[in-house]
Order: C-alpha cells, then structure tokens, then sequence
C-alpha cells in the first residue's frame, strides 16, 4: 500500500463529470478516480474548511464514528475491477475491536478528509504522471480496458479544471 493525498479535484473537461486525483505522498505517480458531483461537493466543502448549516451526510458518518469511540485509522483504495474502484475504511475501537467496512472511494475521502486520517492506493491502481504536452488525445467512446488504462497513464492533474461546489 502506498500513502497518497488529495492532489486535485477537478471536472474532466471531455465529459464535464468530477474527478478526484489521489497523488502517491512521496512521488509523483497518481490515481485519478472519477467520482459523482454530490461526493465532490462533500470533498471539496472539506478542503475549502466550508461548514454546511446542517450535517451532510458524511458529517453525520463522523459524528457516528466519533460517538462510537472509534477511530478511522485509514482508508484504502484496494482494488479496480469492471472499471469500478473499490475501497475499506479501517476502523478501531479499542486494540480488540477492529473492523473493515467497504466503501465507495469518493465517500472515504470525504470521511478521511473529516477525520484526518490517512489514505493509501494499492500499489497497482497508481500510474505515473506526465506533462501535459505529453498525453496522448482522449479515446474515445466505446473504448476497451486496455485502451483507457493507456490513457489513465498519460495524465497529469492539470489536465482537469478546478471543481468549486
């Protein structure tokens, strides 16, 4: 596993949806995962230090950890497959109570964010960035798994634009 950190979060400028840029912690590889606006939104209100009114939903997941006596030790990005990411929150509650709970990677970032706790990438899921002159056109529709993760390998964060809720 590899410590990464929120580097971006951004609108892809060829579909216009969210993307998060996980950026390896001590290198340059990167992991861009393509997330729904309202997950954005909560990501972006966290690292702009903006406080909604009333709990959101991922404020309210912290409280309930919180009020739990437990504490988020890490969320991990573990795994891709059918092109859909898959990730665990790693909870403890005491040296004899721990547990794993699954996780869409847009809603552990949110709660990781919340609750400063670190996040790690697969080691397999990052891919090395490249200046933008470098990258190859978008593919297009209908592209297979081969084709997208060839692309994926080319980007570099400043190839989206800055995502504001």
């Amino acid at each position: 596993m590899i410590e990464v950190r929120v580097a971006h979060l951004g609108l892809d400028r060829t579909t216009n949806a969210p993307v998060v840029i996980l950026r390896e912690k001590d290198g340059a590889r990167i992991l861009p995962i393509w997330i729904g606006p309202a997950e954005a939104s909560a990501i972006a209100m966290e690292m702009e230090g903006m406080k909604a009114p009333r709990p959101l939903t991922h404020d309210l997941l912290k409280q309930v950890v919180v009020g739990l006596g437990a504490e988020l030790r890490r969320l991990v990005i573990a795994d891709v497959r059918d092109n859909t990411y898959y990730a665990e929150l790693h909870l403890d509650r005491g040296a004899a109570d721990r547990f794993v709970v699954d996780s869409r990677p847009s809603d552990g970032i949110a709660l990781a964010l919340r609750l400063h706790a670190p996040i790690f990438a697969a080691e397999g899921l990052l891919t090395e960035a490249v200046s933008p002159g470098d990258a190859p056109p978008p593919p297009a529709p209908g592209i297979d798994v081969d084709q997208l993760k060839r692309y994926l390998e080319t980007l570099d964060p400043e190839d989206f634009g800055k995502f504001t809720p």
